[in-house]
């Protein structure tokens, strides 16, 4: 299969694009700079010349494929309800594509705000809409283009970690070099679910392999560990303090990453394990804080 994929040499489309080729599948990259499309072509998948928000270069790319795998997303939280807006775009013009053929369309969503205060699963739609969890609108799009014929599904990410992670815990780990204390809010009971990158790419690929038209997918190795263990880990590893902050504090220590570092969004894997036969075996998110890279 010719499989277009998005994000592609970001730090979770880079390992997608590895699973992809090792399982025999071409791959067309989108690369939006010289320095990514010079990896992609290392790595033995085609380029495709474009951005989130170049829409030609999208139907282009979904056009000349089998199936599209949408990884990417602009992660500049200072204007997320921006770029949740561009990733809806994207979608319904890669949609746009495929509309009335069996090609399939994974995209990604997230886990953390779909039953906040619960254990999310699959058969849970998200508790609000886009207009209170911008991130809502990646799901949004993935109805509307489903309405319009395409065989779609969701891959709902948590908390991505390992080697070359540039995601939520190491904006945390900044932060606490920053501030020169490890805090979390109010008791840190707050759950966030985690999945290894080295977990995540095969559920990609069993999803576009195997996937069900309309199905979620949660890519979830550890249901949700609490911000508080995180936060003494890293406090433990830079030799600083851990200490508790009010929901008050959290705003001036936590900045614009408050919402996230106050989410309660723990998430079950079990009907994905069941219905992919996906199991993920990679280390704890714990583990590779204490052994892994991210010090």
């Amino acid at each position: 299969m010719r499989v277009f994929v998005t994000g592609a040499t970001g730090f979770v489309g880079t390992a997608i694009v590895q699973e992809l080729l090792k399982a025999g599948h071409d791959v067309l990259g989108l690369a939006r700079s010289e320095a990514a499309a010079a990896s992609l072509a290392a790595a033995g998948a085609g380029v495709q010349r474009g951005d989130l928000e170049d829409l030609d270069s999208l139907r282009s790319g979904a056009a000349a494929s089998d199936g599209v795998i949408h990884a990417g997303f602009i992660h500049e939280f200072w204007r997320f309800k921006e770029v949740c807006e561009i990733d809806r775009v994207a979608i319904q013009t890669m949609g746009s594509v495929l509309a009335g053929s069996d090609r399939p369309l994974i995209i990604t969503s997230g886990t953390g705000f779909i039953t906040p205060g619960r254990v999310a699963t699959e058969e849970d739609a998200p508790f609000a809409t886009s207009a209170l969890m911008p991130r809502i609108a990646s799901e949004e799009a993935a109805a509307s283009v489903a309405e319009l014929g395409v065989h779609v599904s969701v891959v709902r990410l948590p908390v991505v970690h390992g080697d070359g992670d540039h995601g939520f815990i190491p904006l945390v780990i900044g932060i606490t070099r920053e501030k020169l204390v490890s805090a979390y809010i109010g008791d840190g009971l707050n759950r966030w679910p985690s999945v290894h990158l080295l977990d995540a790419a095969p559920l990609y690929r069993l999803a576009l392999e195997k996937g069900e038209v309309g199905a979620r997918y949660h890519c979830v190795g550890e249901e949700g560990i609490t911000f508080r263990d995180i936060a003494e880990v890293i406090g433990k590893k830079l030799d600083v303090p851990v200490a508790s902050i009010s929901p008050e504090e959290a705003a001036d220590h936590f900045g614009m990453f408050a919402m996230f570092a106050y989410g309660d969004g723990p998430a079950s894997s079990k009907l994905t394990q069941e219905r992919l036969g996906w199991s993920p075996v990679q280390t704890t998110v714990l583990n590779d804080l204490e052994y892994g890279t991210y010090f």
